[in-house]
């Protein structure tokens, strides 16, 4: 939601007169320190705002030039989702305070207690609209208030549950009650972490937290729920899944590679003096290592299975077989390669996962064996 254009909208179209004075009361309230009627002037504003908005829907209903208008006026792309959207969330303010207070501001786990809690504040909500309310508003409070809680987990996926256990695991069951709203949300949200994941895999960065939680919905979405049955839920799992096999299947094909043309042997004549390796390479290495690495743990939720076994394969042959010509190459060195032997070769995959401590430590320890054993060739013999 574009926010800040619609409050200019209000605020220049709708409520102009009223909203200059508010904020003005407002902002001598919060100077005063005066939050009680800081508060209640906000809720003023918030009120006459919500009027407004619904006026100004009704008039878009009727009249095409009005609907035309309206995204020029406003100047968002989505300004009729963007705008009922807003007239939702205020209009389940009183429902999202009170959800707010009730709940822990980080949650590790949703358990039962509190789900029963968050179930019996919402039906109750909803229970209180009368009948001649308009189709969308039980809708907003199902809806606003999920998203909050959903805002509140440390694993967002587990918001599911609180679907699970008002109707049953039988996807069918759960899309006849409003809490549907949670499925819906967390497919949502993986769609957004997948439309992420391309962001970070074009700019090169680490990945692997997007992997992890698009693995852990994904399972749990099919674990938790009884998707077997043809639905939208279902069809966005499979495409979800599709995509990110296809991605990852191209970028999983790289790394070995990358990691060949850093480990190759090359003669102590093509090594000038005091080189080292290209601290950038090393680290976008590092992170392939750790990106196959994390591919493998998470393979097959991902359906990556084959391509991500070909390449962990691939970049062990490389590292154990560039290895050993390390060492070799450590052991016939004179002293300027043994000396920097640590300080081109120690660090390289110190950070790549299951990688890291068999490979790390065996260069360390070549590096400090090569590096001594050079010193001892300089000390003249004793008489």
């Amino acid at each position: 939601m574009s926010l800040e254009p619609i409050w200019d909208w209000i605020g220049r179209d709708l409520i102009p007169v009223e909203a200059k004075a508010l904020s003005h009361d407002i902002n001598r309230a919060l100077l005063d320190d005066d939050r009680v009627k800081a508060e209640q002037l906000t809720r003023a504003l918030h009120d006459r705002a919500l009027q407004r908005i619904g006026e100004a829907m009704t008039a878009v209903a009727g009249d095409d030039a009005t609907r035309r208008r309206l995204p020029v006026q406003v100047g968002t792309l989505r300004v009729l989702d963007d705008v009922v959207a807003l007239a939702g969330i205020l209009g389940c303010r009183d429902l999202l305070s009170d959800l707010a207070r009730r709940l822990p501001n980080h949650m590790p786990a949703l358990e039962r207690e509190q789900i029963d809690s968050i179930k019996s504040i919402l039906d109750a909500e909803a229970a209180q609209k009368t009948p001649t309310a308009a189709p969308t508003d039980k809708s907003d409070v199902f809806l606003c208030g999920l998203i909050l809680i959903m805002g509140r987990l440390v694993s967002p996926w587990q918001l599911i549950r609180i679907s699970v256990r008002a109707a049953s695991a039988a996807a069918a069951r759960i899309a006849e009650t409003p809490y549907g709203f949670a499925v819906t949300i967390v497919i949502g949200e993986v769609e957004c972490t997948v439309s992420e994941l391309h962001t970070e895999l074009k700019a090169r960065r680490p990945v692997t937290s997007l992997l992890k939680y698009i693995h852990d919905a994904a399972r749990r979405l099919r674990t938790e729920i009884d998707l077997s049955g043809d639905s939208l839920w279902s069809r966005q799992l499979t495409a979800i899944r599709t995509e990110v096999s296809n991605v990852l299947k191209t970028e999983i094909e790289s790394p070995p590679g990358r990691v060949r043309r850093l480990l190759r042997p090359r003669a102590a004549k093509e090594i000038p003096a005091g080189s080292s390796l290209d601290a950038m390479d090393v680290s976008e290495a590092e992170m392939l290592v750790e990106f196959v690495g994390a591919c493998r743990t998470y393979a097959d939720e991902l359906a990556v299975n084959e391509a991500t076994v070909r390449s962990y394969s691939d970049l062990q042959h490389y590292l154990e077989s560039g290895t050993k010509i390390l060492l070799d190459s450590l052991r016939r060195t004179a002293k300027p390669i043994a000396r920097s032997g640590s300080r081109r070769w120690k660090r390289p995959f110190t950070s790549a996962g299951s990688y890291s401590a068999d490979y790390a430590g065996l260069l360390a320890r070549a590096a400090e064996i090569a590096v001594q054993g050079a010193t001892a060739e300089r000390k003249p013999a004793r008489a």
